[in-house]
């Protein structure tokens, strides 16, 4: 195929405009723009400069070092040595109203790419290639990189970095010459490197810029990047990171790339994540999961941890329903050895000790009360202080001879063996066949070491198991929901989204910490899949404490739960969180559906969170006072995403109890409300109040005319 196609995508606000001749080329991606496509291919015909190669060189879905691309290309391996440096040419497209997919050939190395294009109505670009051995030989495949292009404006990025307790934290840094790249071989998504990064113009903020949004769908070990070639020219890749030999293609066999997801906004990064979260409720999330209300969770584990009495656990359950809660879920220490976190992995057998009746009392117990039972597991975990082990050590994860280290005193199940994959599935199955089990809560404790099959490397194979693992359990049981857990925000990625219903964004219910954690999950996700919970006052990962409005008022705009033992809880503390699930309650068609937007401020100390329904008839805004105010005065709170032409109702929903023992006096509308148009709410705003740090209010904007 030689001749030169012009092939236009749109989505609602974005276009792009693909060449295909030889190869696939992006030459616009960005906002709608009308007129003739050739006439914009004229006007895009780049310069050759002196001193490089003699004929122009194409940024293309695959960059190719055997076109003279000196860039990180798309395709890296061998057979036996031979066939490194293929050149693809396009042999067939099949083009569709909102995508592309592209056959392409290299007849000397005996290669085939295909590589799917689409661009949604949400503006969001999904692309994959898969590439297929067609002759004699194993290739091996080295790197296999999904690829787009970026403009030569794009020349500042927000990448993520963080830990355990200290998620999703986002960090600003130049794209002027050279690059960025961030690599993850902890063997799941990680707390350290979240996969995903925005690419904008200079000073892009959350109302203003061109930006890029890139999310990788991948639950393991990958690579991505950010490069300025020599000419400026700028592109983006994402991809696995393949172990050693651990990808070795026979004649007919194919490997397919994760899904890159990506999405342009001029609007800033409220206007990117409107796109995602659209994006991710209409297409991403299990079709069963807007059928009913987000129910309101009690989770046992800072309650009890491993001390576990049924009768105990069922007076939980009791005072649980009367606060409100709606699932009840038995967290880590109700199976056979389970005392602590040093042994009993792997026996996935109620513990007759503690539970001599077994769980049915309970489950009816729990439903009787009105409520959902959930249960926890850790499926792909194994301690050596287990029956399992002891049976069966060759089902370890592992590389034969080697003393590999452990993670929270245990190690990983080897998914690839047929056997432990089988026995694990069949646990699973008993207790969702046997007790009425709605949800489970799917945890991963540790990082993968040495992850060997047969003595091969098989870390992508380890998490493709995974994902069949879950897949299995939800064909058998689709009612039963899913949390992704892995010790808080370690496996949290759009394609752990398809299998499960909801994330835990950490381990860490700080709400001060939660403030950052919750805002840097919000630029990829809705609201409706961060489990968000109200921990105690003393929390267990800081040792802070805060009062029961910060803690409740973070929690709120998130898929609620709750984190303690209610049976000791004092009197005033319970109604605390009673109130805060009544206003959940009241809020969650509001807050689950609505459009999210991050509001800037005039002082570092303050954060502004605010949800607008979709037909800007109502909105919830908190404020959240990070620390102390820069200065005596807080300047002004401006609500975005109002209709301009309306009236609305303003009124304080929630404010810290000292709210009025701070300051001579608060500004009058925080007391007795006002009327505003939402031209005003946007353009001039209201004054702030003056709050203590740690603390938080929450407003309401309702429109009456």
């Amino acid at each position: 195929m030689t001749d030169k196609t012009l092939i236009e995508l749109t989505g609602q606000q974005t276009q792009l405009i693909v060449e295909l001749g030889e190869y696939a080329e992006i030459l616009h991606w960005g906002q709608k723009v009308s007129g003739d496509l050739n006439g914009f291919r004229m006007a895009l015909h780049r310069p050759v400069p002196y001193g490089r190669l003699d004929s122009d060189v194409s940024m293309t879905l695959h960059p190719e070092l055997g076109r003279g691309v000196f860039s990180s290309p798309g395709v890296e391996g061998h057979r036996d040595g031979q066939d490194w440096a293929p050149v693809f040419v396009i042999s067939h497209i099949e083009q569709q109203q909102d995508s592309i997919v592209i056959e392409s050939e290299d007849a000397i190395a005996g290669l085939r790419l295909q590589t799917e294009l689409k661009l949604d109505s949400n503006d969001v670009v999904k692309t994959r290639h898969t590439l297929t051995n067609k002759k004699a030989g194993v290739y091996h495949v080295n790197r296999l990189a999904n690829t787009l292009p970026l403009p030569a404006r794009a020349n500042e990025l927000m990448t993520y970095y963080g830990r355990w307790v200290h998620e999703f934290q986002t960090v600003r840094q130049p794209l002027l010459q050279g690059g960025y790249q961030q690599e993850n071989r902890r063997g799941r998504t990680s707390h350290e490197h979240y996969p995903a990064l925005v690419a904008g113009t200079t000073h892009f903020d959350e109302m203003n810029g061109d930006v890029w949004g890139f999310h990788f769908a991948w639950s393991g070990n990958h690579r991505l990047r950010v490069d300025v070639k020599a000419d400026g020219r700028r592109y983006m890749q994402a991809e696995v990171i393949y172990l050693p030999g651990e990808v070795a293609l026979k004649e007919g066999e194919s490997i397919t790339t994760p899904w890159l997801y990506a999405s342009h906004s001029n609007c800033g990064l409220n206007g990117m994540s409107h796109h995602f979260h659209s994006h991710v409720r209409e297409t991403i999330l299990p079709s069963d999961f807007t059928d009913k209300p987000r129910p309101i969770h009690l989770n046992t584990w800072e309650g009890i941890y491993f001390d576990h009495d049924p009768e105990y656990i069922m007076s939980m359950a009791t005072q649980s329903a009367e606060m409100g809660v709606e699932r009840f879920i038995i967290d880590d220490g109700w199976f056979k050895g389970r005392n602590g976190d040093k042994a009993g992995l792997g026996d996935w057998f109620l513990c007759e000790a503690k539970y001599p009746n077994g769980l049915h009392p309970i489950v009816e117990h729990v439903n009787k009360l009105g409520m959902e039972f959930g249960l926890w597991f850790e499926p792909e975990m194994i301690n050596k202080d287990s029956e399992l082990f002891r049976t069966h050590p060759d089902w370890l994860l592992a590389v034969n001879g080697y003393d590999q280290p452990t993670g929270r005193n245990q190690y990983v199940i080897n998914l690839q063996n047929d056997e432990a994959f089988n026995f694990l599935f069949e646990r699973l199955d008993h207790f969702l066949s046997t007790y009425n089990i709605a949800y489970i809560k799917w945890d991963m404790n540790r990082e993968v070491v040495q992850p060997a099959h047969l003595g091969q490397a098989a870390a992508h194979n380890q998490t493709q198991r995974y994902y069949q693992l879950v897949d299995k359990v939800r064909e058998k049981h689709p009612k039963v929901e899913i949390e992704s857990c892995a010790a808080g925000g370690g496996r949290i990625d759009f394609e752990v989204l398809k299998r499960t219903h909801r994330f835990w964004a950490s381990d860490n219910n700080d709400a001060l910490e939660r403030q950052t954690i919750q805002r840097g999950m919000s630029y990829f996700f809705p609201p409706e899949v961060m489990g968000s919970h109200i921990g105690a006052s003393h929390c267990h990962s800081t040792r802070r404490r805060h009062s029961i409005e910060f803690r409740g008022l973070t929690a709120l705009f998130g898929h609620m739960g709750i984190e303690l033992d209610p049976v000791k809880e004092e009197q005033a503390e319970k109604e605390g969180f009673e109130r805060y699930i009544k206003l959940h309650k009241m809020l969650r068609p509001l807050l689950h559906s609505g459009r999210t937007w991050r509001i800037p401020t005039d002082d570092k100390a303050h954060q502004i969170h605010a949800v607008v329904s979709n037909d800007q008839s109502e909105a919830v805004v908190m404020i959240a006072q990070l620390a102390m105010p820069t200065n005596s005065l807080s300047g002004h709170l401006r609500v975005p995403g109002l209709d301009p032409q309306a009236t609305y109702r303003v009124t304080v929903l929630d404010k810290p109890s000292n709210y009025d023992d701070i300051v001579n006096y608060q500004p009058p509308w925080t007391e007795s409300g006002c009327e505003l148009s939402g031209a005003w709410c946007e353009e001039v705003g209201l004054t702030m109040p003056i709050l203590d740090a740690e603390s938080a209010m929450l407003v309401k904007f309702e429109r009456i005319h």
